[in-house]
């Protein structure tokens, strides 16, 4: 037991990222009744789907699950009401300023985890009131920070300012990454393309394969003039890639996003003209798992290393 199992409830500190099109209760019910935190993504939920998603979820697990809620979301309010009226007992916030939504959730009995790419930004969840921050590096797939941060860099500046307890994120798939992050002053982390590319996830056949077939180098940071954000390769980012080397602008590269093409790409399988948002660790995955060997795995070497680091420092 460390601080983040006991504030979640869960036996082993490991977290699911809530993804956009790839989180829904199959997928974090699964990683809960394993053992994890498992995370519904409300960033691509109407507020009724929510709804509907929370309430199989808690039919599917006695375990503890949450909420992953960007505070950009159109019907925040609604959406809130929802978790609280649902009886969600955690909530991770995203992009966007955790005084905003913190201390309403608290109110409510509501733990709160707070998605930070900056130690700038882990100070002022310290003082928001949250009970945790995730801290993320720029090898994370989707929305990135704007500082480009690495996980082994953010980690100990993040735990440098602030005395939460600090969950790591970004390029995380195994327990030797695991151990890295816990190593730097992690108590816990969050993965998130591991879990998105498993038999439970809700993305589809097509976008798992292709990104099961991604080498290094696989995945670019690109869209910096909007939202920073990690790619795999397809011929959309080479679209968007060209657009930005020819100096296009911000307007230009909204125009050429478009609407839906994250679910286009990833929960529809349009491999061509779909975003799909994957991060760096995709090139260490080779074939689909269930949760419940992927945990067992991420476990199992976990174990193994910190043994085998233990031993070899005597």
């Amino acid at each position: 037991m460390n601080r983040v199992t006991s504030l979640l409830g869960i036996k082993h500190p490991i977290i699911q990222g809530g993804m956009v099109w790839c989180s829904g209760w199959r997928l974090a019910s699964a990683v809960s009744e394993a053992g994890g935190l498992g995370l519904l993504g409300a960033g691509s939920m109407y507020p009724d789907v929510l709804r509907e998603h929370i309430r199989k979820c808690q039919a599917a697990t006695n375990c503890p699950f949450g909420v992953n809620i960007p505070l950009m979301y159109p019907q925040i309010e609604e959406i809130m009401n929802i978790v609280a009226e649902e009886g969600v007992k955690i909530v991770f916030t995203s992009a966007g300023n955790p005084k905003t939504w913190t201390g309403w959730l608290k109110e409510r009995g509501i733990t709160v985890v707070h998605v930070v790419s900056s130690s700038r930004f882990a100070v002022k969840c310290e003082e928001a009131g949250v009970d945790a921050v995730v801290a993320e590096g720029f090898e994370a797939g989707g929305h990135n920070g704007r500082e480009e941060t690495t996980t082994l860099c953010l980690i100990p500046a993040v735990r440098s300012v602030t005395s939460l307890p600090l969950i790591a994120a970004g390029g995380i798939g195994t327990g030797e990454g695991i151990l890295a992050a816990m190593a730097l002053g992690a108590e816990g982390v969050q993965i998130g393309s591991c879990f998105a590319l498993t038999e439970e996830s809700s993305a589809s056949a097509a976008f798992k394969e292709h990104c099961l077939a991604l080498g290094e180098g696989g995945t670019k940071l690109l869209l910096k003039k909007l939202a920073p954000t990690r790619l795999a390769k397809n011929a959309f980012r080479d679209a968007v890639e060209k657009a930005e080397e020819s100096g296009a602008t911000a307007e230009e590269l909204r125009d050429l996003l478009g609407k839906g093409r994250a679910k286009k790409g990833i929960f529809e399988g349009n491999l061509d003209e779909g975003e799909l948002e994957i991060g760096q660790v995709s090139a260490l995955l080779s074939r689909q798992e269930s949760v419940k060997d992927v945990m067992r795995e991420l476990i199992e070497s976990y174990r193994r290393v910190a043994e085998r680091d233990y031993l070899s420092m005597m």
